[in-house]
C-alpha cells in the first residue's frame, strides 16, 4: 500500500471512530496521529512530545497526548506494547509487527518483514483479522554466547 493511500485511511479510520463515538476531531488530535504516522518504530509518550514540539511546531499537553493514545489504540491504529522495563507504543495501520525479547537481559528487537498474517488468517475460522503483534521470547546470541561460556567452565 503506498504512503498516502496509507494516510488516507488511517485519518478515515480515525474521523469515522471519532464520528461514531461522537466525539470532536480536534487539531490536537489529529497532530498527534500524524506524528505517530510519520515517526519510524516505537515510541515512548517523551519521544512523542518532543516530536510534535520539534518537528510539528505543536505544544500539548501531556493528558492530551496519553487521551488521545488511548483513542487511537481502541480505534486499531496505535499498538501498546509493554516491554521489559519500558511502555512503548507504536503506530500499527497496515503493519505487522513482531519483537524478540531477550528473558536474560531485556533487549527487544524488531522482526522485519514479518509474514504470518495468511496463515493467522487460515487457521482460526471465522475471526476477522485486523492486526496483530509478535512476541518471542528467548535468549539472544550474546547472552547465548555467555551462557555457553559459563556451561564450559562449570565442566572444567
Amino acid at each position: 500500500m503506498e504512503s498516502s493511500k496509507i494516510d488516507d485511511a488511517v485519518k478515515q479510520q480515525f474521523g469515522d471512530y471519532l464520528r461514531s463515538n461522537k466525539l470532536r476531531s480536534t487539531p490536537e488530535r489529529h497532530a498527534i496521529l500524524n506524528a505517530i504516522y510519520t515517526m519510524e518504530g516505537s515510541f515512548d509518550i517523551e519521544t512523542l512530545l518532543s516530536h510534535l514540539e520539534k518537528n510539528d511546531k505543536f505544544h500539548v499537553s501531556r493528558a492530551t497526548v496519553y487521551n488521545t493514545i488511548a483513542l487511537l489504540i481502541n480505534a486499531n491504529l496505535v499498538i501498546h506494547h509493554q516491554f521489559p522495563g519500558e511502555s512503548r507504543y507504536e503506530k500499527c495501520f497496515g503493519r505487522e509487527l513482531g519483537y524478540t525479547i531477550c528473558t536474560n537481559c531485556n533487549k527487544v528487537t524488531e522482526i522485519k518483514n514479518i509474514r504470518i498474517k495468511e496463515d493467522i488468517s487460515n487457521n482460526i475460522k471465522k475471526f476477522n483479522l485486523t492486526h496483530y503483534s509478535l512476541y518471542v521470547y528467548g535468549l539472544c546470541s550474546k547472552c547465548t554466547r555467555t551462557a555457553k561460556r559459563r556451561k564450559q567452565k562449570s565442566r572444567q
